[in-house]
């Protein structure tokens, strides 16, 4: 199986949903064209849960991912890791330095989004 990603946008929080094998040297690159495609996030949360493997180039890629964060002032969600790539993530010290959440996470950030968004249009209104 390939890598594939899509990605959503409500708001300011987006969300990159991987699946597939993140491996070979196209994976990175493809995920940096899905971030060039966002509009000013102050949230992504990366859906992980239909990742099937993960090498070392994917693991570069979270920690680009990492930093082009903290540089931008964008907060980096992993969301749902699959058991592999949970291991793979402990195994290397990653997990300290990324920041794993939950669905029930991912949810609130976009219901709380969401309701910024609604509010403002109605203030406009």
């Amino acid at each position: 199986m390939s890598f594939f990603i899509s990605s959503e946008q409500i708001g300011d929080v987006a969300v990159l949903r991987c699946a597939g094998r993140v491996v070979g040297p196209e994976t990175p690159s493809r995920l940096k064209d899905a971030l060039n495609c966002l509009s000013q996030p102050r949230i992504v949360v990366l859906d992980l849960v239909a990742v099937q493997m993960i090498d070392a180039r994917g693991l570069g890629m979270l920690v680009f991912l990492h930093n082009w964060a903290c540089a931008n002032g964008i907060q980096l969600k992993l969301v749902n890791p699959s058991t592999l790539v949970r291991k793979v993530l402990s195994v290397t010290g990653l997990t300290s330095v990324l920041h794993i959440s939950s669905v029930d996470d991912a949810i609130e950030m976009f219901c709380n989004s969401h309701g910024v968004i609604e509010h403002a249009e109605g203030a406009a209104a």
